[in-house]
Parts: C-alpha cells; structure tokens; sequence
C-alpha cells in the first residue's frame, strides 16, 4: 500500500475517523482473504504448500474476525478496548505466522513469499490501527 493512500486515509481532525477506517481496511483485506481461503481451500493450498483443511478453518476464522472487525469499525465510536484486541489478534496472527513458516509449514516458494507478506500487511494493520487509537486516547 502507498504513503499516498496511507496518508489519505488518515487524513483527518478527528482521530476516530482513522481508528474506523484503518479498522475498516483491516476488515475488508482479512474478509478477503478469509473467502479466499473458503473457496479455493484446494488449489491454494497446493500453491502455497498448505494443507487445504488448514486453510479451510483459517478461512473460517478470518472470515468471522473480519466480519466481527467490520462490526467494529461501523460504530461510531469504536471502544478502545475491543481496538486493543483487533491490534493484539493483529500481532499474535503475524508472529504465529512466521512461527509456522519457521516451526511447521514446509511451504511452496510461492508460500515461502506469501507468508511473510501477509504478516507484515497484518503487522501494518496493527501499527495503523494502534497509531490511530494512541491519537484517539490523548
């Protein structure tokens, strides 16, 4: 993603704006992802070097915390508590993936790629997420 768009997504004199849309950002890439994994469990996992039943349950997940963000970013005032949670989910989701990658997976080349891409777009979600909610709570 650009500074560009970064930067004009955060645009904005109330901070709550950007806790939202940042919130909101995360919500659509994770849904994404999440349908992704749901309806093409087989052929990515193949791809990626990942069981597909693996990625059939992650794609479960995803898709509910993705729904359970969009939610959140909806509100006008999302509490910062439940941003604290989605910016901590957002961390341990990064880590555990680069855990995987170390620890279990036995990924393609194409997931040796995908896997750090995507905890370091998650990382970015939560760096966002947590920039905003500081400027939120001053």
């Amino acid at each position: 993603m650009s500074q560009a768009l970064l930067a004009g997504l955060a645009r904005t004199t109330r901070p709550q704006v950007a806790v939202r849309r940042f919130l909101a950002l995360d919500a659509v890439v994770t849904g994404a992802n999440g349908i992704a994994y749901l309806a093409a469990s087989g052929p990515l996992g193949e791809l990626l070097g990942v069981d597909a039943g693996l990625l059939l349950e992650l794609g479960l997940f995803l898709t509910a915390f993705a729904a359970g963000v969009a939610w959140l970013a909806s509100r006008p005032q999302p509490p910062a508590l439940a941003v604290k949670l989605v910016v901590d989910a957002n961390v341990l989701w990064a880590v555990l993936s680069v855990v995987a990658l170390v620890a279990w997976l036995e990924p393609t080349t194409a997931g040796l790629l995908w896997t750090p891409m995507q905890a370091a777009t998650v990382a970015g979600f939560a760096g966002l997420q947590w920039a905003a909610l500081r400027a939120v709570t001053r």
